[in-house]
């Protein structure tokens, strides 16, 4: 007899008695112990850490469900397969939920309320959802080590950070250094560039604005002086105080720190006369400002290269001493050329901000002019503007239009509509600005990052040369410390009498040199750690803290308290045979792995990544919790399955990196089309076979019947499924 069947299955209901069975018996647990540690083959994987401080959701079950599928794969093939989870602690999305709950609104509330509460407020709700995470991605039913999870948090996890931090300084890859970064005002620090790409870019109005600059004459030895002379005589209208330079611009905020202009070398410009003054701007950009371009009364055209050097009066106060030489050869207040100018709009004349835009930045680099930045930590003018300080720096956009509206010197003003970055955990606009910062630097290894990643199968095929690829070929250093508190401190003390600055790379090394041992390694521990300086005074931390990233970056190292443990262990495990996550992570964890591994052993992190799409609302846009255009996946698993809910999700597109468009009708199909179809087969074989008294037989009625035709046919499309799904999975 078979064991009868109710033909009115309830599939959520079989999967919850399946899965109280595997937990009353340990049978995952088994599936490793079975397979002993130095006998059986090993199959290394890392899990990348999720942050714990919100639920799940469809874009966390579609990894979840690769990373459950190729380990058990393994272990069907006998391999001993870990799978330890681990949690993302630190950082902004932890420290933006405790600012919300404790009504703090900036750093400088932060640190009012207290550094040490704060940090305590932060570690005591960072695991507020761990108990969800586990029933979900159990009820899911994923395997994987919950109980031997790993913490970015944890002092021995820590520990390992700063060894890491110490080898890229011992290797010459740790500096400090200026330079134009993505920045939030509301976390008030910095981005680094591959987050840029996390947050990304949402559709705003903004002013657009073509501003006049008055040419007062030619900077000498340049090509402009030789064209028309350094008094400028020979350039119509400067004489008379009647030309201008037109430039464009969408953040008007930046005008006051204007130190230049920029011309592209190869652009054809013209100087064209309009009732009594004359406007230079790119030719190929006429039709933006004339209705008839073809009727401009053009006085002359050169290209960029011959105007370079053309000197013009500051349009705002502020930093107009810059104009003067003193003997300092100072560049300030003139034309210059380079090659990221177009003239897909605009003037053809970029307004140039040195502390405010990387192109701008680069302009300036070696000339002599000191870096102007008039911004605080929250984006607030400074009293080197006056008129403007203490408000933030967008707030002051229509105050300086009108202001340069009053004096003349807006020929045009509008609005555009266009894609800006956001901050990829508070949503609020970024802001391109000069920070001191901490880089590893990147772009000086790129060549080895390029060799580890020749040396990964990625699935998606496209990824290795394509989006991974492409992203490393321009990657750049990477800004690594957060001008925040709930991290993992910058291992380095700096003297603030002579300079000096010292790396540390473990407790018992903080010890040594202090003669305190810190059981914590936080910032509010440390800090009040100080180390004696060889010139007689006392060496302080650097008050930053790492990116995220890095350490989730480390953990492959981290995890095992490598090298102070498990030095014998991770070296076995190293590099990982596969990890899985969504196509954004190739900018992110899958990013600062690689970035890792080259710098510290010149190999990959891991050999082997399928890479998923991203999961959107059922129409297109992105799922959002504030929106409620997605269902709780928890219900659509107690309505559906979990068996239904993997079916569709491993059946779609999602797994070959592209997007996928949810609903829950698409599991309906699932469970409608395969789930019910296979049982009620089943169902209704069992029924019948019992009713007619079949009986498989036994082995040695087998043999003595002699081979059925049927039997081999099954037999043979059952190893031909072996066969191409073992395929499919190596």
């Amino acid at each position: 007899m078979f064991e009868p069947v109710d033909p009115k299955v309830d599939f959520p209901r079989q999967e919850e008695k399946i899965l109280a069975f595997w937990e009353k018996n340990g049978i995952f647990e088994k599936s490793i112990r079975q397979r002993e540690k130095g006998k059986a083959e090993e199959y290394v994987f890392y899990d990348g850490p999720p942050f714990a401080t919100g639920l799940p959701h469809f874009g966390h079950f579609v990894p979840s469900t690769i990373k459950d599928i190729i380990p058990r794969y393994q272990t069907m093939k006998g391999r001993r397969v870990e799978r330890r989870f681990g949690w993302d602690c630190h950082g902004l999305p932890v420290e933006n939920l405790i600012e919300k709950e404790l009504g703090l609104n900036s750093k400088t509330d932060i640190e009012k309320y207290g550094v040490d509460k704060f940090n305590e407020a932060c570690r005591a709700s960072v695991l507020r959802y761990v108990k969800e995470w586990r029933a979900g991605i159990t009820r899911l039913g994923r395997w994987v080590d919950f109980d031997r999870d790993y913490k970015t948090m944890d002092p021995a996890y820590m520990e390992s950070i700063w060894w890491i931090f110490k080898r890229l300084w011992e290797k010459g890859l740790i500096y400090e250094g200026h330079y134009i970064l993505p920045y939030c005002p509301r976390c008030s620090t910095a981005l680094s560039n591959h987050e840029l790409n996390l947050g990304g870019y949402q559709d705003v109005h903004d002013p657009a604005v073509t501003v006049k600059f008055k040419i007062t004459g030619c900077a000498a030895g340049t090509p402009a002086a030789q064209e028309f002379g350094t008094d400028g005589s020979r350039f119509a209208g400067v004489e008379q105080g009647a030309a201008f330079a037109l430039a464009w611009t969408t953040t008007p905020w930046t005008l006051p720190s204007n130190l230049g202009l920029t011309l592209g070398p190869d652009i054809d410009y013209v100087l064209v006369s309009d009732e009594g003054e004359y406007y230079l701007l790119a030719e190929s950009r006429l039709s933006a400002y004339y209705k008839d371009p073809a009727s401009c009364s053009i006085v002359w055209k050169k290209k960029g290269r011959d105007l370079e050097g053309i000197a013009y009066e500051p349009l705002m106060p502020y930093f107009a001493s810059l104009a003067q030489n003193g003997g300092e050869n100072r560049q300030a207040f003139r034309t210059f050329t380079a090659d990221f100018v177009s003239t897909e709009d605009g003037t053809g004349i970029v307004h140039t901000a040195p502390g405010f835009g990387e192109d701008d930045y680069k302009v300036f680099k070696g000339r002599n002019v000191p870096m102007v930045c008039p911004v605080d930590a929250e984006c607030k003018f400074t009293d080197e503007v006056p008129d403007y300080a203490g408000r933030f720096v967008k707030d002051c956009d229509k105050d300086i239009l009108d202001r340069l509206k009053r004096e003349g010197k807006i020929v045009k003003r509008e609005q555009i509509l266009h894609a800006y970055p956001h901050c990829w955990r508070c949503s609020s606009p970024l802001i391109y600005r000069a920070v001191g910062s901490w880089f590893v630097a990147v772009e000086s290894i790129r060549d080895k990052l390029l060799h580890a990643n020749a040396r990964i199968t990625w699935q998606p095929e496209h990824i290795k040369d394509g989006r991974f690829g492409k992203w490393l070929e321009g990657a750049r250093d990477w800004a690594i410390s957060r001008n925040r508190y709930w991290g993992n401190p910058i291992p380095v003390w700096k003297c603030p009498d002579c300079g000096k600055m010292l790396c540390v790379g473990s407790r018992e090394e903080l010890k040594e040199l202090s003669g305190v041992y810190p059981e914590d390694l936080h910032k509010h521990f440390v800090d009040a750690i100080a180390i004696p300086c060889s010139c007689g005074g006392k060496m302080t931390r650097v008050p930053e803290v790492l990116d995220c990233w890095f350490e989730s970056g480390a953990m492959p190292y981290a995890q095992n308290h490598y090298p102070f443990e498990n030095k014998e262990y991770f070296e076995n495990h190293y590099p990982a045979d596969f990890v899985s996550e969504g196509l954004d992570q190739t900018r992110g964890w899958f990013y600062t792995l690689t970035v890792l591994a080259a710098a510290l052993f010149d190999k990959p992190a891991f050999q082997n990544c399928i890479v998923s799409g991203l999961v959107l609302a059922s129409d297109g846009k992105k799922m959002s919790k504030s929106l409620r255009n997605y269902s709780d996946p928890v219900k659509v698993i107690n309505e559906f399955g979990a068996d239904a809910l993997r079916l569709f999700l491993m059946h779609s597109a999602v797994v070959k990196a592209e997007d996928l468009k949810y609903s829950d009708e698409g599991v309906r199909d699932v469970l409608k089309g395969v789930l019910i179809p296979l049982w009620n087969s089943y169902s209704f074989f069992v029924t019948y076979a019992n009713i007619d008294g079949i009986r498989p037989p036994t082995e040695e009625e087998s043999r003595e019947a002699g081979p059925n035709p049927l039997d081999r046919w099954i037999l043979s499309v059952s190893e031909k499924m072996i066969a191409d799904v073992t395929a499919a999975l190596d």
